[in-house]
């Protein structure tokens, strides 16, 4: 996809133009290093090892067999479900910054100079644990 950029009298704006031109040139780059992203999270006691996929869906868990010398279902429970979360919350960081690579420099600086206490991208990389945590408490 390309935008046309005219010999208009406004050189920032035919600057800009250019810039998500390029810009939308990268997204199929993007889109396929975004997919290929895993998250990894381990458990403070390096007990409970947790992968998730580029959607922050869990692909893989490792459980040390030491977990059940002194078996408790709700400690492992919790384990898996924090270090899931802990995963989910390392692949979305990174999703974060392959968008943002592929932003116009210029737009960041519009950003922070229009909205410099709003976060650029606000919901979009928030973690189903995150939002969920925040549902329980409003019922």
């Amino acid at each position: 996809m390309s935008f046309p950029v005219s010999d208009g009298p406004n050189p920032v704006f035919r600057e800009m133009l250019a810039q998500l031109s390029k810009a939308a040139e990268n997204i199929p780059k993007a889109q396929a290093k975004m997919q290929a992203l895993t998250g990894v999270a381990w458990s403070d006691d390096r007990l409970v090892k947790a992968v998730v996929g580029s959607r922050g869906q869990l692909v893989d868990l490792e459980i040390d067999p030491r977990v059940f010398r002194n078996p408790d279902a709700g400690e492992l429970s919790a384990k898996i479900v924090h270090t899931a979360n802990a995963a989910a919350r390392d692949v979305s960081a990174q999703a974060r910054e392959v968008l943002e690579e592929g932003l116009p420099p210029d737009m960041a600086e519009l950003r922070a100079q229009y909205a410099p206490d709003r976060d650029e991208l606000p919901d979009m990389f928030r973690t189903d644990a995150e939002l969920y945590a925040e549902q329980k408490e409003d019922r």
